[in-house]
């Protein structure tokens, strides 16, 4: 991508498609000029920020809409430069018209993330927020959404910042001693540098251990729903998403192939995987479905075994969690068809729960024990937890490179060798937060947005 920064760039902010409005936004020092040729009569140039105006927007003779425009001053705006928003009628042909002629008037179309882009170069936010507001965009959940907001308000950038700027502290003092190394001084005190790396050593391993929660909160997690024909997997799964989405019969076999719906479950998604019942197919289809869903059942992050507990007694249920046991680390055990008369006794299977899909009880209990699966628990507002895999990669460099340090001080190495595992630390520190970044990489992570975002 050829960044051009001195330019005014415009894209439509609103999704696509027929809405009551959509909002057509610019940016860049010439955006209040090229409405301001659209709106005779309104001397957009003497508007104040943060003013609203009502206008008629023409190109020569050829009538527009009539909009409401929105001005942003810079540097008190989103992308730090002059903004200007057009609330137009949602009509998709309106919406086009309008863009082409900012264009035709000087603006140019953005490309992904640009607005966003800005904000970043123009120092209004850091790289980790900026790829919080794309986070905040695709939340799904209440869990996705309250640790988007807590990183656009700076809560992790904060906590990194801080252990960068001490940590730079003691890399200046022990590049000073480099200066006097005949004098044999040191400037900086040792006790207090270990005292420092332990900290950013217990900081950077919570936040790496948070990373299992944060891809669940990102990603979500998947559930393959496995077992015998007919046990009621289908039946399960219509169940936990209250419509019929998997056809029920009782002909054993009817499901061939998997099916996947997306579940949320006290703000966690979960990608439910309705399988194939396993066993020795009938014919060549049902065998592939078959293994499909032995596929799914060692790709999951959590299998959830279906049995009916009319055809399967206590031992048989101990088989089937030693079975569990050493194909998944989640898993959960569920009883089916305890609407039935002809119950067998369970007092072995203390780990499973006993459900009635067709009637629609204990449900309640695989969503308490899916969630207690994942460790999911409530996300605060105040939480810090990794969802982003650049992060965690940076993170891991950051924790090697402090252990470095930490051999050396151990080792009583020379300091320039000290300071050289330091600046790899701050390297990655400041890779995180955008502090140290380059093009190539800003390229491919805002690539990722949306146009007008």
């Amino acid at each position: 991508m050829q960044h051009q920064w001195d330019d005014t760039i415009v894209a439509l902010a609103t999704p696509p498609g027929v809405g009551a409005i959509g909002v057509i936004r610019l940016s860049g020092k010439g955006s209040v000029g090229v409405v301001d040729r659209l709106a005779p009569g309104k001397q957009l140039a003497d508007a104040k920020g943060n003013s609203l105006h009502v206008a008629v927007l023409k190109e020569g003779d050829r009538l527009l809409d009539e909009v409401v425009i929105s001005v942003f001053r810079g540097p008190r705006s989103y992308t730090g430069e002059d903004v200007v928003e057009l609330s137009c009628h949602g009509s998709s042909y309106v919406i086009q018209q309008v863009v082409e002629a900012c264009i035709r008037q000087g603006a140019r179309m953005a490309t992904p993330g640009e607005f966003t882009l800005r904000a970043f170069l123009n120092g209004k936010i850091d790289l980790v927020q900026a790829e919080a507001v794309a986070d905040l965009i695709a939340s799904g959940t209440q869990a996705a959404q309250t640790t988007a907001l807590h990183q656009i308000k700076g809560g992790f950038s904060f906590v990194l910042k801080a252990l960068r700027e001490e940590l730079i502290q003691f890399s200046a003092l022990i590049e000073l001693e480099l200066d006097f190394s005949q004098e044999d001084v040191e400037f900086a005190d040792r006790t207090s540098l270990r005292s420092l790396l332990n900290k950013i050593d217990v900081t950077v391993s919570d936040l790496l251990a948070s990373f299992q929660l944060g891809n669940v909160i990102r990603n979500g997690v998947s559930v393959a729903i496995v077992g015998k024909p007919n046990a009621g997997k289908s039946t399960l799964l219509n169940a936990l998403l209250n419509e019929n989405r998997a056809i029920v019969s009782a002909i054993p076999g009817t499901t061939r192939d998997t099916i996947e719906e997306v579940l949320n479950i006290g703000g966690v998604l979960f990608r439910l995987i309705d399988t194939a019942g396993i066993r020795e197919g009938a014919d060549e289809i049902e065998a592939i479905g078959v293994e499909r869903s032995r596929e799914k059942m060692r790709s999951a992050d959590i299998v959830l075994y279906l049995f009916d507990v009319n055809e399967t007694d206590a031992a048989a249920i101990g088989l089937l969690q030693e079975e569990l046991r050493a194909v998944s680390n989640a898993w959960l055990l569920v009883g089916n068809k305890v609407d039935l008369q002809n119950n067998l006794h369970h007092e072995a299977a203390s780990k499973t729960v006993y459900i009635s899909a067709k009637e629609n009880r204990g449900l309640h209990q695989i969503g308490e024990r899916l969630l207690q699966l994942v460790n999911a628990g409530t996300i605060q507002a105040e939480d810090t937890v990794v969802t982003n895999a650049r992060h965690y990669a940076s993170l891991l460099s950051v924790a090697e490179s402090i252990a470095s340090v930490k051999a050396g001080m151990d080792n009583r190495v020379s300091g320039d060798l000290l300071a050289i595992d330091i600046r790899r630390s701050l390297h990655h520190l400041g890779e995180i937060t955008g502090e140290i970044s380059n093009e190539d990489q800003l390229d491919y992570i805002f690539s990722k947005f949306c146009i007008g975002k």
